[in-house]
């Protein structure tokens, strides 16, 4: 068994995505990029997304056009995701008005590389809360090619919203 068994979709509860763009909107309104973290278990070619990670603290820089997570932030989110029994399944980012929703060349240099991890980048700094998936940058690390661009049938087949909450962990107070 591989330690990250493929992935053919990716199931988030609608109140992830709510907390996630919550997130992000407080460093969109100062004009900065937002991020957040979905944590929860991969089984059966499914990731399920059960918690929302916010980072804190000084391991984490926003600026308008930069987000960074220091190594040792990211040991923390390691550490909490252990404790919960939980994987790092993907991140949420938000990108400044006029930026593209493709992933930047920081994003691919500098981002998770893990195989099937989700990677969604946000518009407008995550301002407009009613923000449809399809409306973000929908990206997967495939094992095979690197991170890619998913389509919006590929979006419709692979992303599916749920109803239901999930729980939040802040890391890095």
């Amino acid at each position: 068994m591989s330690y990250f068994p493929e992935v053919k979709k990716w199931r988030i509860p609608e109140g992830a995505v709510q907390a996630s763009f919550s997130e992000m909107a407080r460093d969109g309104n100062e004009g900065r990029e937002g991020i957040a973290l979905w944590l929860g278990k991969r089984h059966d070619c499914i990731a399920e997304v059960s918690h929302v990670l916010l980072l804190r603290g000084e391991g984490v820089v926003r600026e308008p056009d930069l987000l960074t997570v220091s190594s040792d932030l990211m040991n923390d989110v390691a550490d909490r995701a252990i404790e919960l029994r939980l994987t790092l399944i993907g991140q949420i980012h938000s990108h400044g008005e006029g930026y593209s929703m493709d992933l930047s060349i920081t994003d691919r240099k500098y981002g998770v590389v893990a195989p099937f991890f989700l990677s969604v980048v946000a518009p407008d700094y995550a301002l407009r809360p009613n923000t449809s998936i399809s409306e973000c940058g929908v990206h997967i690390f495939d094992p095979q090619h690197g991170y890619r661009r998913l389509s919006d049938s590929e979006i419709s087949e692979r992303v599916e919203l749920v109803a239901g909450g999930v729980r939040t962990v802040v890391v890095g107070e």
